[in-house]
Parts: C-alpha cells; structure tokens; sequence
C-alpha cells in the first residue's frame, strides 16, 4: 500500500481537487492525505486571534468571509444538485461550529479545534466527490488514529494499533486529514505548520508501507532555492540524512520531520509534482546519488549568541551549564562552535531571548547579532572526502562569514551570515559549485 500526501495548492481549487484522478490510482490500494485548501489555515488562524483577543465581531466577519468562498468552491465542485445539497450541509456544520466559539471561553484547547476544520472539510468535500463520479472510497477520522504523548511526540504504535484494522477492507482509496491529532488528554491537537507530510511519513511508518509520496506544486527538491537562484534541478536521489538536514535548514518543500519515521522504517519517500505527475521528482532512501554536493538551502531569521568568559579555559561542566540555560526555556541550537574562552551558538526561537540573555551574562561577556541567516550545504562531505570545503570557501571568498559548522555530520557545512548577503550567498555558491567545472 502507498501513502499520497497532497498540499493545500494541489486541493486549493475544484479544478484541481478533481485533477487528483490524474494522479490517484482507484485501482491500488492508497491512502490520500489531504491539507487544508489552501488558504483555510491562514483564515482559521486570524478566526482564532479574533477569539483570543474576545473581538467576536471580527471573528464572526471572518468566518463569513471564509464560508463565502467555500459556498462558490462548492458550486464548482459538484454537478448534481443531490451532492451540492450534501456538501452545504457539510459547510454549515463546520462553520456554525466555528461561530459556536464566541458562545464559551476561548482557550488553546478551543483554538486547536478551530485550526483542524480546514482538514475535516477538505477530505470530506474530496470524498463526497469521489462519491458523485461514482469511486468508492472510505473517509478515515485521523482523530482516530492519530496521537501525540505528553512530550508531543507521534505515537507510531497507537497508529499501528488503531488505523490497521481500520484497512481490511475491499476498498482500494482511503482518504484522511493530514495535520490534526489527539493529545495525550484526547483533546483536539496538531503536528504544526506543514504537519501533513508528517501525517503521512507517520502513516507510511505505521502500517509499513511500500512508499510515501509528497505531492506538491514543484519537481521534487532542488539543489538551490528556485525563487532566488537561476538555472536549479531536481536531486535525483537524496539520502535520509540529506533530506533531513536540507528540511531542517531551510528547503520549504518537505516538512523537517517527514524524514524521521520514514528513515526509522525505512520506508522510501518520492516528492512529486502535482503539475507535472510524469516528472521523476525526488526519490529519499537509504541509497544516494553520486555526487558529492547535493544541495543549498538557507533559513532565515537566526539570532546568533556568543559568550566569552576566561572561566571557560580548562574548566569542564560550563558548556553543560550554558545549555542548562535554554533547556529551561525550551529554546533549541541550531549551530554551536567553540573556542577556549567564547561559545557561540544559534537560536531561531527568540520568544524567551531576554531571559535568556540575563542568565547568560552571568557567565561573561554576552553579544547578540539578530536577523542572521544559516546557509547549509548538503552531500557527502565526511572526512574521508576532500575538496569539497575549498570549494565552498573559494566561492565565498568574498563574504563574510560569521560562524562555521563542519564535522558534526557527514551531510552538512553550515555557515552563518548576515541576512542581507543571503542572495549573494546562494548564488555565489550555486556557480561555484554547480556551474564549474
């Protein structure tokens, strides 16, 4: 059985939620996981700000807003006047639902529930569809399935547990929402923005699927940012680890923690192109290609802390009590290099950056440069191979370079730079390492 991921842009018109016949195969056993159309989750999340800041009036415009949209979606949608009876009673469900809220105190709990209708809505109209041209499909709850623990984690033995019977079926398609989850109390929760293709790497690993596909609106992962840089490709072939680090550093198209169920159950990852289902995209597994650079990617908005203290020479236990200080506010390093006497390290969280910098002063010298950029370059590049770094740096001789990270993969050189050099960055790399010879 494989596992089909599409984005809210693939599902973000009737045009296209029809086309997905193209690409669906009624014929083979599949589960279709779905986004929110696009746009829906955005909306949801300035219905839930109405809410929290108690401007029911504004919320209430808002969720009008939005039901006029999905009243047109609807009309386009489906031909036979049984169907569209069908999909607005759908609609007025949800979104009565939704204006409910401004009747009771609204809290997280609530503002969870709220960001999870775009899913619910989606798979359902997708499913009454598939229902009206006359496919058999079976619409599958992921609150059902679907569980985070205490700290937040997916729980890849409930999803075993509870989706497999689920499955024993003669039916071939199986659509569920991408996303949205229980907590450990039961209440409505998610996997966070871009959380879909989480659902279906999490999904792909709970019933050992053949393989996962992520259908979004580009070929597969480039070996820079196409929206920056002129003349990128598709990688053929990237390894897990690969595609871990260019999720995590910056490459929009797959979500940082797709790759890690996958990886653990070795189940292979296609990323697709819903516009052109013929091209190849970008196959994940164990295997690579042969190249020993792969790929740029870049991520944005990094606040960089250096702190110098003469305690640090030959003292031991004060890196130990330097990361003490961002457990505590659950603040995580992206990058960390250290001299005898400075540490200087990474942070894209800055919500507790005050705090933070007050502790750290007890240390020594405290310097905070904001609105960085980390620049990651992914391949094979272990101690065993050579060159690779001197060409990095001959491409960037020209940049200034305010922290390097090499050594702590085998998959990755991260420099970190001024945000404002970030266009230079990127394509100074891509000819020097791309266009040359």
């Amino acid at each position: 059985m494989k596992v089909l991921k599409f984005g809210g842009t693939s599902v973000g018109s009737p045009e296209r939620m029809k086309k997905l016949l193209d690409i669906v195969n009624p014929s083979e056993r599949q589960i279709i996981v779905l986004s929110a159309v696009s746009g829906t989750t955005n909306s949801l999340v300035e219905i839930s700000q109405a809410y929290l800041a108690n401007d029911k009036d504004k919320a209430a415009e808002l969720i009008k807003a939005l039901k006029d949209k999905y009243e047109i979606f609807i009309k386009e949608l489906f031909a036979k006047d049984e169907f569209l009876a069908e999909g607005k009673e759908l609609i007025d469900y949800h979104f009565d639902l939704l204006s409910s809220f401004s009747n009771d105190l609204f809290t997280a709990v609530e503002e969870k529930a709220v960001l999870a209708q775009g899913e619910l809505i989606s798979t359902t109209l997708y499913h009454i569809y598939l229902k009206e041209i006359g496919v058999k499909s079976v619409l599958l709850p992921a609150l059902d399935f679907m569980k985070i623990d205490e700290d937040n984690e997916p729980v890849v033995d409930y999803i075993t547990e509870k989706l497999t019977p689920l499955l024993v079926d003669d039916n071939n398609l199986f659509i569920t929402q991408g996303y949205i989850c229980r907590n450990s109390f039961g209440e409505i929760d998610n996997l966070r923005r871009g959380g879909s293709d989480y659902t279906a790497s999490l999904i792909g690993a709970g019933i050992k699927a053949d393989e996962v596909q992520i259908w979004t609106d580009i070929d597969g992962m480039h070996n820079n940012d196409p929206r920056i840089v002129k003349g990128t490709r598709p990688i053929s072939h990237l390894t897990f680890d690969e595609a871990a680090e260019l999720a995590y550093f910056g490459a929009k198209v797959l979500h940082p923690q797709c790759v890690f169920p996958a990886q653990r159950y070795k189940i292979p990852v296609r990323i697709l192109n819903t516009m052109d289902p013929q091209a190849f995209g970008t196959l994940i597994s164990s295997e690579s290609s042969a190249e020993p650079i792969k790929s740029i990617a870049a991520k944005d908005g990094i606040t960089a802390i250096k702190i110098q203290s003469s305690r640090m020479l030959l003292a031991y236990g004060f890196l130990r009590r330097v990361f003490e200080v961002f457990e505590r506010y659950k603040t995580p390093i992206d990058m960390i290099t250290t001299s005898e006497v400075a540490v200087s390290l990474t942070i894209d969280e800055t919500k507790y950056l005050g705090e933070i910098t007050r502790e750290l002063n007890d240390f020594g010298i405290v310097e905070v440069d904001v609105n960085q950029t980390i620049i990651c370059i992914v391949g094979d590049l272990g101690a065993s191979t050579h060159g690779g770094a001197a060409k990095i740096f001959e491409a960037l001789k020209h940049i200034p370079l305010r922290m390097i990270s090499y050594g702590g993969s085998n998959h990755n050189v991260s420099l970190l730079i001024r945000g404002e050099d970030k266009i230079e960055t990127l394509r100074s790399l891509h000819k020097g390492l791309f266009e040359t010879n």
